[in-house]
């Protein structure tokens, strides 16, 4: 079989993945995948539907009902339906999306969404894509950047005023995550620290790793 054309990108929050994945999809052509979206929308549910998020089980009867598709140009990106953007950054959320995103059982049936999302080829944003969803991705990217550029970007993101309450968070979030997913690179994983470059030079430096191995058949 030939290579799936795929773009891993891991990393840890307020690193760049989204800005550098959405880039990098409009580079190659292909849709943009931010697989956290999925998790955040399972979250968002089974928080308005007050089911025991220690139940695996109900989990994955609420994605049964969720709707991933992918819409949009330049690029296209993934979208849940019925869930805007701001209902999937709320602090609720984002401090409970850990715990939904833990499950074993869940976590399958995630990968199996996201390996049919991703399978005509995409930039893929998550932090199993490179080890479980597509391991034979052509190219993986792991980004680095400092406690504190990490925080800062975040802050800009979330329009907070409080940097030190992003940056408590931030530690939070790397904790919750890694006892789901090690953050640590996937084998084959080519490193990139953007924490003294802008989101032009984080996106030159991608191509340079991503132009020699993807695909040739893929534009």
């Amino acid at each position: 079989m030939s290579a799936p054309r795929v773009v891993a990108i891991d990393g840890a929050a307020g690193s760049g993945k989204s800005t550098l994945s959405r880039g990098l999809a409009r580079a190659l052509g292909v849709p943009y995948i931010n697989t956290g979206l999925m998790y955040r929308a399972l979250t968002s549910a089974a928080l308005r539907s007050s089911v025991d998020l220690e139940d695996q089980y109900a989990l994955i009867d609420i994605l049964g009902h969720l709707r991933f598709m992918v819409t949009g140009e330049q690029p296209p990106e993934l979208e849940v339906e019925g869930y805007p953007a701001e209902a999937l950054t709320t602090r609720e959320v984002e401090l409970t999306v850990s715990r939904v995103a833990r499950h074993p059982r869940v976590r399958e049936h995630m990968r199996r969404q996201q390996r049919a999302l991703g399978v005509a080829g995409a930039v893929m944003e998550g932090r199993d894509i490179a080890t479980a969803v597509f391991p034979d991705a052509p190219v993986k990217l792991f980004l680095r950047a400092d406690e504190a550029e990490r925080s800062a970007r975040r802050a800009r993101e979330r329009a907070s005023n409080d940097p030190r309450e992003v940056a408590r968070a931030l530690r939070h979030r790397d904790e919750r995550d890694a006892r789901t997913n090690p953050l640590e690179p996937a084998p084959g994983a080519v490193v990139v620290d953007t924490g003294a470059l802008d989101a032009d030079a984080v996106l030159a430096q991608a191509l340079l790793i991503v132009r020699p191995a993807w695909p040739k058949d893929a534009g």
